[in-house]
């Protein structure tokens, strides 16, 4: 455990609950991102090979997270958005098709959809909190949906659904599953295989705990060709590298959705962060944030006008507690945490907690004293 800790050597009067947000990085991340800029500094690109071999052991790291068959499922992309964009503007819609999501979707896996509207395709949103969430997803499909969009975990609510019940269900309604994987990816374990996705993607800087602008798009190889491609590059091709050839098609790999030269730096440090996590291993990452989550809940349910606006069942939920408090207008509660170094955010209508395992104990003591002071004055 003592290896962990020196992972995260945040200052003893900071308390970091914003994984949901924005993440640390681990010590070897950055140590990875020094190492990087060194070698540009004294050789450039001399050992451009051993940078292949680096990004080569990112994808199957992220191959093994997601369960996915082949590391050619994998592509690296620059965030969410721009894969949830692949595949909105990849597949052939016609006049007349539904999507579905749910109403509490973060924009990014709302407004990519929305933009199909002049094409005369449909938007649904489904209310997940009238009784069964993935009950309500299902029954709202119809034999004009062609895709379910749905986050893994809420955003706001922190509301984690069962991934692989959607996935049967779609299958058998010929509906095709993509999952916005950001808010679990990472923090829980996730399987695209048994749960039928056709698309999954997430970012790197939130419960991967690397920096801003790589993350994952997985393809299962079936649709890889049915999406149409609207970035052409030299790197997105099968014989990539061969400048001289004239003739071309794209890879047949997931590289085919990249399009031109790869984020190295960002490559270095998602490799060495998600090494922190398979040594971990992600068993273990989920038994360790379900305990811290567990114990805020606890803490939270013992203070006097708190409103929790989370579930509290283990399997409806992965690393996010969000909560109001009778008294305190949201927007002055964050300002407070704030200032006492509670590193939070202000969303769906309450404030959101968001610990990952490696999360100390003081953390956690100190922000339900804060706010155990708060409810009494």
């Amino acid at each position: 455990m003592n290896a962990i800790i020196d992972e995260f050597p945040q200052p003893a009067d900071l308390y970091y609950l914003n994984h949901a947000a924005v993440a640390p990085w681990p010590a070897r991340t950055a140590r990875a991102v020094e190492r990087f800029a060194k070698e540009n500094i004294t050789s450039g690109a001399r050992d451009y090979s051993q940078w292949l071999e680096t990004e080569r052991r990112l994808r199957e790291r992220l191959a093994r997270l997601l369960n996915a068959p082949s590391r050619a499922d994998i592509a690296l992309v620059k965030n969410t958005s721009e894969a949830l964009s692949f595949v909105a503007f990849g597949l052939d819609w016609r006049e007349g098709d539904q999507i579905i999501i749910s109403s509490e979707e973060f924009p990014s896996n709302r407004i990519v959809w929305e933009a199909l509207r002049p094409r005369g395709v449909e938007v649904v949103q489904v209310n997940l909190h009238d009784g069964d969430a993935e009950s309500a997803l299902l029954a709202a499909c119809t034999p004009r949906t062609r895709l379910m969009a749905i986050s893994a975990v809420q955003y706001a609510s922190g509301l984690r659904l069962d991934l692989e019940r959607l996935g049967i269900g779609c299958e058998q309604r010929g509906v095709l599953l993509c999952v916005d994987a950001i808010q679990q990816l990472g923090a829980v374990g996730m399987d695209v295989q048994s749960s039928r996705c056709a698309f999954a993607m997430a970012d790197g800087h939130k419960w991967l705990l690397s920096p801003e602008g790589l993350g994952v798009f997985y393809c299962r190889q079936d649709l890889r060709e049915q999406l149409t491609l609207h970035e052409y590059g030299w790197h997105m091709l099968e014989h990539a590298g061969d400048y001289d050839r004239d003739d071309w098609q794209p890879a047949r790999s997931a590289r085919r959705f990249e399009c031109g030269s790869p984020n190295m730096l960002g490559a270095m440090a998602l490799e060495a962060s998600l090494s922190l996590l398979e040594e971990v291993g992600m068993r273990q990452v989920e038994d360790a944030l379900h305990e811290r989550v567990q114990w805020l809940l606890d803490g939270l349910q013992g203070l006097s006008g708190v409103q929790l606006l989370s579930v509290k069942e283990r399997e409806k939920r992965a690393g996010i507690v969000t909560f109001a408090l009778a008294g305190w207008e949201n927007r002055a509660l964050h300002e407070r945490l704030k200032t006492a170094q509670i590193i939070c955010a202000q969303r769906g209508g309450g404030i959101r907690l968001s610990p990952h395992f490696y999360t100390p104990p003081r953390v956690i003591e100190e922000t339900l004293r804060l706010l155990r002071t708060v409810t009494s004055q």
